[in-house]
């Protein structure tokens, strides 16, 4: 089967590091990139966080501190591609877009429609206020275009299965030029649920000439939709950011725990780990 390239999703953003081992300044960032790059990771997805004592569980879109993120990152791991996020709720986008046009990452996450973003507490209460994540067409071209103006590949994060099929309706609109790249986001409560039998669904509905992976996020459970994605010929990811836990239930304390998991699953279902050169050859992306 074809290669497979594994990208660590490392610290997310909102998960509050006094409670979870998530990297936030840039030395440790780099450290966990190093750990996941020597378990065969080749991707690095990156959101920043604000720097100082009690502010590590906020999202950042400062262009200085993403330029020393990704400079720390690609020093510890010779070759890595960067993918920087991009996800911001509301109409004022505008930083998430200098930062990307100001740093020049190789790919960069880019939400492909809107969902109510939505959890529920056991006893029923909302976890947190009801809102909606905005990714209207307008602001989907806006990401795009800034994303392509600097010669990197938008990664289509997609929620549920009608923003799946947006993004076809996307390619053969013009929106963007090339190869789709396409993440099915699963696991979210009120997006598709973590099942690995709807991947092939998914797989059917993204462009024909896609390239595809799956972010599972969740507990022990989401570990058979990878070996799923694995074995159907997707690409892989996971990282702090996605899960704190291994198949057997085991909580991890870093990301390399995790993506050594990862390969071993991907060896087992037969697929050969990309290195950076390899994953940037399946990408189109210079060496």
């Amino acid at each position: 089967m074809s290669k497979v390239i594994i990208t660590c999703a490392l610290n997310g953003v909102l998960t509050d590091p006094r409670q979870h081992s998530v990297p936030v300044t840039p030395a440790e960032m780099a450290a966990e990139a190093r750990r996941a790059y020597d378990a065969g990771a080749s991707v690095m997805h990156i959101h920043l966080r604000q720097q100082g004592e009690g502010q590590g569980h906020l999202p950042s879109w400062n262009i200085a501190l993403s330029t020393e993120v990704q400079a720390a990152i690609r020093e510890a791991c010779p070759g890595v591609i960067i993918n920087h996020t991009s996800g911001i709720v509301g109409p004022d986008y505008q930083p998430a877009l200098d930062v990307i046009r100001a740093t020049k990452p190789e790919m960069a996450a880019c939400n492909a429609g809107s969902l109510n973003y939505l959890k529920l507490r056991a006893d029923g209460r909302w976890a947190w206020p009801p809102m909606l994540f905005d990714n209207t067409v307008e602001k989907v071209q806006h990401f795009i275009d800034a994303i392509e103006s600097v010669d990197a590949i938008p990664e289509f994060e997609c929620f549920d299965t009608g923003i799946v099929r947006s993004v076809g309706m996307y390619q053969k609109n013009g929106m963007f030029k090339g190869t789709a790249q396409v993440n099915f986001v699963m696991g979210v409560s009120s997006g598709q649920p973590a099942r690995a039998d709807l991947l092939p669904i998914l797989r059917d509905l993204a462009p024909e000439d896609a390239r595809w992976q799956v972010t599972a996020i969740g507990r022990e459970e989401i570990w058979p939709l990878h070996r799923a994605c694995a074995e159907l010929g997707g690409h892989l990811r996971t990282g702090l950011e996605d899960t704190f836990y291994l198949a057997d239930g085991a909580k991890v304390s870093s990301n390399g725990q995790l993506i050594e998991a990862m390969a071993t699953l991907a060896q087992e279902a037969g697929r050969s780990i990309a290195s950076p050169t390899e994953a940037r050859a399946i990408l189109g992306l210079p060496h």
